[in-house]
């Protein structure tokens, strides 16, 4: 099934302009949502935005954003003074420098997207531009209006495209919360079962790994219900693992681990 595109607009870069389109490299469309019905009358429920003293529908018109500056007290902002502070969406990625790549560090990257030529002119300028960014191993950095937020964004050089990635704003992004001793000694017998251990566990990759074991069980709940329209009993959880009280240290878990390891291999 084809990708849908939601955004085309240039890629420029000095006085050299592609045509290119973006698709987000990720989707929710398979996730199981749901609907807030009446149970009565099974009619969808709407949400509307009430007084929250008089209890009253405000009309859309009636709407406005505020800032608190105090108790009950806000500082109000029209939806046309918010857009003038915003950059000027002209569907162009201007890549206005360039960084290594490999120095921003992952917390930094938001949401991934692909980026490809949108017409057969457009083709070179494109992949002069990708090829570029490969020789040097750098990324690009651009601002770009997506989501109806002004973001910055980075392009990556990826196969025969090029990723974008919108990147979280600086005040999004916490300190560690707690440092760790790095000068700390680990026992050389202790790292070499570690190893051992993390060797023997090594797999390829494969997208199974990281399944929504949740969503598989809420589609299975309700075909069952399609099929007998009757209501599902509750599953019933495992019963807690009652904890032995006894403390096994890591050496020791670690032998346990390979243990049982060679065993599952053996059998």
């Amino acid at each position: 099934m084809a990708r849908q595109t939601f955004w085309k607009g240039y890629l420029k870069l000095s006085l050299v302009t592609a045509s290119v389109s973006l698709t987000p490299a990720t989707t929710e469309s398979n996730k199981v949502r749901f609907h807030v019905l009446n149970r009565q009358t099974k009619n969808r429920v709407e949400s509307r935005y009430v007084d929250s003293v008089t209890h009253k529908p405000v009309a859309d018109r009636d709407q406005v954003k505020g800032y608190p500056r105090g108790e009950d007290d806000y500082v109000l902002l029209e939806d046309e003074e918010i857009e003038e502070v915003g950059l000027e969406s002209t569907r162009t990625i201007d890549i206005d420098s360039f960084v290594p790549r490999g120095s921003i560090d992952w917390i930094w990257y938001d949401k991934p997207h692909f980026l490809a030529p949108e017409d057969k002119v457009g083709v070179e300028a494109f992949c002069v531009i990708r090829e570029a960014m490969k020789a040097n191993d750098v990324v690009g950095i651009a601002r770009l209006v997506l989501y109806r937020r002004e973001r910055a964004v980075l392009l990556e050089p990826q196969g025969k495209g090029i990723v974008l990635w919108t990147l979280r704003y600086g005040d999004e992004v916490r300190e560690p919360s707690a440092e760790i001793d790095d000068k700390a000694e680990i026992d050389s017998k202790l790292l070499t079962l570690m190893k051992r251990l993390v060797k023997e566990e090594t797999k390829d990759w494969s997208p199974t790994m990281v399944q929504d074991p949740i969503q598989k069980r809420l589609k299975s709940m309700i075909r069952g219900k399609q099929k007998s329209l009757k209501k599902a009993a509750p599953a019933k959880k495992p019963a807690p693992v009652k904890s032995t009280g006894n403390v096994i240290n890591i050496m020791d878990a670690l032998k346990m681990s390979l243990a049982s390891g060679s065993g599952r291999k053996s059998r």
